[in-house]
């Protein structure tokens, strides 16, 4: 087990840990049931962890891509159509908003 990401608080941390599975990288988030105490407890007490050490370069490419808006940028001009509703979607949304079907 090798820590990525010391997060502000759990939804970052579950953010992060989407992202990487999303990615085909196993990862789990530890200590968020301890963020209520961090006046008491160290900074780095809810962080996302990677199972594989051999990924570490890999998981650290994608949440620095991440980040810094790259997937975004990317996305953005990517617009799709719905082929079960024919709604018009932005191309950042896995799936459409009007029926809830996935992008194809």
């Amino acid at each position: 087990m090798k820590q990525v990401h010391i997060a502000k608080h759990a939804p970052d941390a579950h953010l992060v840990k989407g992202l990487l599975e999303s990615n085909g990288i196993a990862a789990v988030v530890r200590g968020e049931f301890l963020t209520s105490g961090w006046g008491e407890l160290p900074v780095d007490v809810c962080s996302v962890w990677i199972a594989d050490e051999a990924q570490y370069e890999r998981a650290q490419a994608v949440l620095l891509s991440f980040l810094n808006g790259d997937l975004a940028r990317e996305l953005r001009s990517q617009n799709w159509r719905c082929a079960r509703c024919g709604e018009q979607l932005a191309g950042q949304f896995t799936s459409c908003w009007k029926c809830g079907s996935a992008r194809p």
